[in-house]
């Protein structure tokens, strides 16, 4: 496990993977280009999740590679890049089901965001977070399910819009679980690994 942080935590790795999660937030904004165009000013901010999850991340590499933390930044990157990843992949899974198809897009959806909930958990030792940082990011998660599924904001997915309320409901779930693993890996298990 040692030799496997020692990689994780290494300066040429951290600046690596700060340019892949740079790049792939930008992506990511553009990819949503055509929502956000047709979104009311105040709820921009909460509709490109999955790109302000990695934008997150981003954030706590380009500190921890001098050495930095920001625990607000960190606890956010931490919530929302497991939700976010989750998410994705069940919802291109879904339409994998309902379609019985998937374009290549959808397939490096599934790849990359499934990478995204994947990173937030390997960094889990890095985080510096406590309590009051978690219920922040929390406080921001639960709102932002609220923002897209009450004022109709959410990620458009088009043979999906039919299950909206199911989806809902699941998004809402699998936010608690993702401040739960945040919690407790990070908030309630003090002697975890620190690097």
């Amino acid at each position: 496990m040692y030799a496997i942080y020692s990689i994780l935590t290494h300066r040429s790795f951290l600046i690596f993977l700060f340019l892949i999660n740079l790049i792939g937030t930008i992506y990511g904004f553009f990819w949503y280009g055509n929502q956000l165009a047709q979104t009311p000013t105040h709820f921009l901010i909460f509709v490109p999740d999955s790109p302000t999850a990695s934008l997150f991340f981003t954030i706590f590499l380009a500190f921890y590679i001098f050495g930095k933390h920001i625990p607000y930044v960190e606890a956010l990157a931490m919530v929302t890049l497991f939700k976010y990843g989750v998410w994705a992949v069940v919802m291109n899974l879904l339409m994998l089901i309902v379609e019985g198809t998937l374009s290549p897009a959808g397939y490096m959806l599934i790849a990359s965001h499934g990478a995204m909930a994947i990173q937030g958990l390997l960094y889990a030792p890095c985080y510096r977070f406590k309590l009051k940082h978690l219920i922040v990011a929390g406080i921001w998660t639960l709102h932002n399910d609220f923002i897209d599924y009450i004022f109709d904001m959410m990620p458009q997915y088009r043979s999906l819009n039919l299950y909206m309320n199911q989806i809902g409901y699941f998004t809402f779930w699998l936010s608690i679980a993702s401040i739960a693993l945040a919690y407790y890996l990070c908030v309630m298990n003090k002697a975890k690994i620190r690097y």
